[in-house]
């Protein structure tokens, strides 16, 4: 090993010994950082504890020699923490940059914990020494913003699913009837949701005929019309007739240029026009309203 090798080793197995024994004390001044403060609010006692598992988990990475390796079995055994802590602070609007930058902020307090215990500061073993912390902060730094964007991009995934739900309602029209007002596009994604909450509230309802209604659609392609075709005969299947409305002039054309073939497909021009039709086929007649100021008597 050559004399700079060795005095690197040396400094990690300096500050590994450095945080076994200064654990306490780190992870008191770090409770009071904002990246444990705004996740802990309630006990702090919770945020020195996860405190502590972190200088653990740094001491054992310096231990390996593994300074800059942010695979060191050391910090997989906080990843989790990491992770929950990175999602909490990304819920209140704060970037991977911004958790970084908090994780920056908790190499001060523990270098001058260090500072302090070194009998020359300014020697080059002490300049090695926080040489190495520094490199070792550095790295925790890296993990914790790769930790933050992957739970980062959960929360966005999340929140597509339920904005995909959101966007789909079934809406029970009478009984036995139910209707999926669409608007939008209608992706394969957002298909297979339409499909799974439509089948969901037939079994609910114990519907008789469902309703798509595509008026908010702006485009039919091959692609659109393949997926309404398979919502129509899933819905089938569970012993429901399909009914699609609100095919547009505009889209009426395109369908026949497209060549697609809809002849097995009930389709009424409006939403209204499809509930007037499910109404029939079950006997049930609707009477026009008595209009506004005339008197019955």
């Amino acid at each position: 090993m050559s004399e700079q090798g060795a005095a690197e080793e040396s400094a990690a197995g300096l500050v590994s010994e450095f945080l076994q024994r200064r654990q306490e004390q780190i992870a008191q001044r770090w409770a009071d950082a904002d990246l444990f403060r705004t996740v802990f609010t309630v006990a702090r006692d919770e945020a020195v504890e996860a405190c502590k598992a972190v200088v653990d988990a740094l001491s054992d990475v310096a231990a390996s020699g593994r300074l800059d390796d942010i695979t060191a079995p050391g910090f997989w055994r906080v990843r989790d923490q990491l992770g929950r802590m990175a999602a909490s602070r990304a819920r209140t609007g704060a970037t991977p940059a911004h958790i970084a930058g908090e994780v920056a902020d908790l190499r001060q307090p523990a270098i001058t914990l260090l500072r302090a215990e070194l009998p020359d500061p300014s020697d080059e073993p002490a300049q090695e020494c926080v040489l190495a912390f520094t490199q070792l902060m550095g790295t925790l730094r890296v993990v914790v913003r790769e930790t933050a964007l992957s739970a980062g991009e959960e929360v966005i995934a999340r929140q597509r699913e339920q904005l995909l739900e959101v966007a789909t309602p079934v809406i029970k029209l009478w009984d036995g009837i139910v209707a999926v007002p669409l608007i939008g596009t209608l992706d394969s994604a957002r298909s297979q949701v339409v499909m799974e909450s439509l089948l969901d509230a037939i079994v609910a309802e114990r519907a008789r005929y469902a309703i798509l209604d595509i008026t908010g659609v702006p485009t039919v392609d091959s692609l659109v019309a393949q997926h309404l075709m398979k919502t129509v005969a899933a819905a089938r299947l569970m012993g429901a007739k399909c009914v699609v409305s609100g095919i547009r002039p505009a889209i009426a054309q395109t369908i026949v240029h497209l060549g697609i073939d809809l002849g097995t497909v009930v389709t009424r021009s409006s939403l209204a026009d499809a509930l007037a039709y499910a109404l029939r086929r079950q006997g049930i007649v609707v009477a026009p309203g008595t209009p506004v100021g005339v008197s019955l008597s």
